[in-house]
């Protein structure tokens, strides 16, 4: 967030009032460039351009003015009952319920359940042609697309749904086969990655040839 360099400090304190909740009256505003301290802006007169002079700095706030006690007082939780819940009319619930959105919006729920199920087996026609051994190409959005050979199908610990795991010809890769000190297979380092069955193409892909002897 940026401030005029024209406010003065009382103004920006006002408006820190509503981002921080504090109180303008007692809070202190500290200055900072990076974790360094600079100054304190002590005067609510001065204009912020008096204290700034180049970009980047940091606002502090500090504010001790929220102190509100029990004197140990039990204060009774307040709680409905499902069946209250369900009565009232001002509630979320109730709102969600009377608009059909989200969970209560039952033809909505249907074509995302739908969607679900077709992605899944989607993954897992992909998943099962992945045989280890084929060769194949991977395309991922962001990434050159690589050839390699497949070296593991399934799941990978600590991670949901199925992986493919490629050893590239290239070193193009994350990995050695290994995640989070996990062997699935075993490559060089950068030779290896793993990817949705959704990125990749099994079929005759032979290693590319990057011969450059008749390049001028």
């Amino acid at each position: 967030m940026k401030f005029a360099k024209d406010i003065t400090v009382a103004q920006l304190k006002s408006k820190l009032e509503i981002i921080t909740g504090g109180s303008a009256g007692t809070m202190k505003v500290e200055l900072y460039k990076g974790d360094s301290y600079v100054t304190s802006l002590t005067n609510n007169d001065a204009k912020l351009g008096f204290y700034i002079n180049c970009d980047g700095l940091r606002l502090h706030v500090v504010d001790s003015f929220v102190s509100f006690g029990f004197d140990n007082e039990k204060v009774e939780k307040f709680e409905l009952s499902k069946d209250q819940y369900e009565q009232k009319t001002n509630s979320v619930r109730n709102f969600l319920k009377q608009n059909k959105l989200g969970k209560y919006n039952e033809e909505e729920m249907k074509q995302m359940e739908e969607k679900r199920r077709e992605q899944a087996a989607e993954m897992q026609k992909r998943a099962d042609l992945c045989i280890q051994g084929s060769r194949c190409q991977v395309t991922v959005p962001g990434n050159p697309t690589r050839r390699g050979t497949i070296m593991y199908n399934g799941e990978l610990e600590g991670k949901t749904g199925i992986f493919i795991g490629v050893k590239y010809d290239e070193p193009l890769g994350k990995n050695n086969g290994s995640v989070n000190g996990k062997v699935y297979f075993v490559c060089p380092p950068n030779y290896g990655g793993f990817v949705s069955p959704l990125s990749v193409e099994v079929g005759d892909f032979p290693p590319e040839d990057f011969n450059l002897d008749d390049e001028l």
